[in-house]
């Protein structure tokens, strides 16, 4: 993401950040009721979709059950419970891991790696935000289990989503 002067350009990143999250809300106010229900027994999400497009790493699924619980899976082949982090800030999931350090390949001197077929390209996951809305889902009840290189996040509905509505802006004449 640098430009031509040699800078990231972090206006560019926000942009992609917010229209990801955008287009994620807008899919899913269109596609459910306030009760998680898309009008007949099939929800319309189209499962090869992806929601999430600036996050392809980790491999991840997104999916909601019955119960509208949301689950998020991400594959985690190599990463120790102890260096993920998991945390709510708003109607966001904040999700960050790193590597441990005893990597015996990173350890060698490039030269000396010659790899013949590399598809596990591990890296440490930097604050990665996952839209969760709030008022529709009882963040204080998640549950995350580790186990086998997948951590599996559910996080359950609330009973009954929160009926806000909003703040009354008063709007007054300019030089008053």
């Amino acid at each position: 993401m640098k430009g031509s002067k040699g800078y990231m350009d972090l206006g560019s990143i926000f942009d992609e950040i917010f229209e990801a999250t955008r287009d994620f809300h807008d899919n899913f106010t269109r596609n459910f009721d306030r009760f998680g229900h898309s009008g007949g027994d099939r929800w319309s999400f189209d499962e090869n979709t992806d929601y999430y497009p600036n996050y392809s790493y980790p491999p991840m699924n997104v999916y909601m059950t019955g119960d509208r619980s949301m689950i998020f899976e991400f594959a985690l082949a190599g990463f120790d419970e102890k260096d993920i982090s998991l945390s709510f800030q708003g109607d966001y999931m904040v999700f960050s891991a790193s590597l441990p350090k005893d990597n015996a390949v990173e350890d060698l001197p490039q030269e000396e790696v010659r790899y013949f077929k590399r598809r596990l390209k591990m890296k440490d996951i930097e604050k990665q935000k996952y839209f969760v809305p709030l008022d529709k889902y009882a963040q204080e009840k998640v549950k995350a289990v580790y186990k086998n290189g997948i951590l599996k996040v559910i996080i359950p509905p609330k009973e009954e989503p929160d009926q806000n509505e909003g703040i009354k802006i008063e709007i007054v004449k300019d030089g008053a």
